[in-house]
């Protein structure tokens, strides 16, 4: 029997290595980096397996007798005017211009943020790629999960609030995945009170919206006497009360948010102040290659050793180079949260105590010597250490 091959098209919109297959071409020719193919390359042949391959002289038609050498011609003819025809249905082969990066305009990037259509994270996304296609998402990591499957090329994460603090969720997202950090944003947040079309302030018993919105607005509606509700962001919240037609229930979110789900503004910067800022976070595969001129931020996460002063010693390598730190902040640690410390020397039994993960923002570049040297002599006394991203500094609002 002859040997048969099959012709197989993979989608290459993730390298080589997320389909479980190396790219032997560039191990061949050592070339250090995967390519990143947006449309569709011809991979290889199927072979057929598990029959004997012999000549096509030694195959044996069916029934009696050999069909004439017209009709085997008419055959093969057939045969190929239909590999013809499928073959025009495939997609064309990969160009030159295929290969070319995206650039980083806005232009042709897609960016997944929690929430819907009118969130404050989507407006952050496009502030800094203004003609970006954004991607809602239903939760924090489903946005992780959209760049780390190559569904969107970016994600944008709110990771701390000027009244409601940090939020500490998506610093353990940051660690359990392996986004690198290549942007921030700064963003001022006006809440607004939005209800149904023709509804007064005074007809509202309760109000709808995230947890981190109904605790920046908590004086004002203590005032109101408004029952909170929880909901899973600001702009879903709107879309509920414009979905469910309750003149006695309102949310909180953007005016662009009433704009967009049909809603009334009964009242604008309902927040406890009027300086509320967000810092936004654009998280992407590929981390950028920093500089030196110019202002850059470093994000960092690292565990620390058993002793006294350790913590000290960690910050002190910073401080001795001028490097000043913007941001501190502790995480138990998930996987293994106690540390057990002998403190029999001091006539007690052992002691259990917490194990953190430290995250610190200092503002210096990791092309400076100064940054690069501060890291090594940290790596000296912590048992963990990981860069999470050298981006640039945003200093608007």
């Amino acid at each position: 029997m002859a040997l048969k091959c099959a012709s197989i098209w993979v989608c290459a919109k993730v390298p080589h290595f997320h389909l479980g297959v190396p790219n032997l071409e560039a191990r061949r020719y050592g070339v250090a980096s995967e390519l990143k193919l947006p449309k569709w390359e011809f991979c290889c042949s199927a072979v057929v397996a598990g029959q004997s391959i012999t000549s096509l002289d030694d195959e044996k038609p069916y029934g009696a007798g050999l069909a004439s050498s017209h009709s085997f011609s008419r055959t093969l003819e057939i045969k190929s005017m239909v590999l013809q025809k499928d073959l025009s249905l495939l997609p064309k082969p990969l160009s030159a211009n295929d290969l070319l990066p995206s650039p980083d305009d806005g232009t042709r990037v897609r960016v997944a943020y929690q929430g819907i259509a009118g969130a404050y994270s989507e407006a952050a996304a496009l502030k800094v790629y203004p003609d970006c296609e954004t991607v809602p998402c239903d939760q924090f990591e489903s946005a992780f999960k959209a760049v780390e499957l190559w569904l969107v090329d970016k994600a944008v994460l709110p990771i701390e609030n000027s009244l409601g603090g940090s939020i500490h969720r998506n610093y353990d997202l940051l660690l359990r995945h392996k986004l690198h950090i290549v942007r921030e944003v700064q963003m001022a947040v006006n809440h607004c009170l939005l209800g149904l079309p023709g509804v007064r302030k005074d007809e509202l018993k309760r109000v709808l919206s995230h947890p981190q919105a109904l605790a920046q607005c908590e004086m004002t509606l203590g005032k109101l006497g408004l029952v909170r509700v929880n909901a899973d962001d600001t702009a879903g919240a709107a879309q509920m009360v414009a979905v469910s037609g309750k003149r006695d229930t309102g949310a909180i979110a953007s005016s662009r948010a009433a704009e967009i789900y049909g809603l009334d503004i009964l009242a604008e910067k309902i927040q406890d102040c009027n300086e509320n800022i967000t810092r936004f976070l654009i998280l992407a595969r590929e981390p950028i290659i920093p500089g030196i001129n110019g202002h850059y931020k470093t994000s960092i996460v690292f565990a620390l050793e058993e002793g006294p002063g350790v913590l000290f010693k960690a910050l002190a390598v910073f401080a001795m180079r001028d490097i000043s730190l913007s941001k501190i902040e502790s995480r138990p640690q998930q996987k293994r949260p106690l540390r057990i410390v002998d403190d029999s020397n001091k006539g007690s039994p052992n002691g259990r105590y917490f194990d953190y993960h430290i995250y610190i923002d200092f503002e210096a570049s990791m092309a400076e010597p100064r940054a690069q040297c501060a890291l090594r002599h940290l790596q000296e006394f912590s048992t963990f250490l990981r860069i999470l991203g050298c981006y640039p500094r945003d200093a608007g609002i």
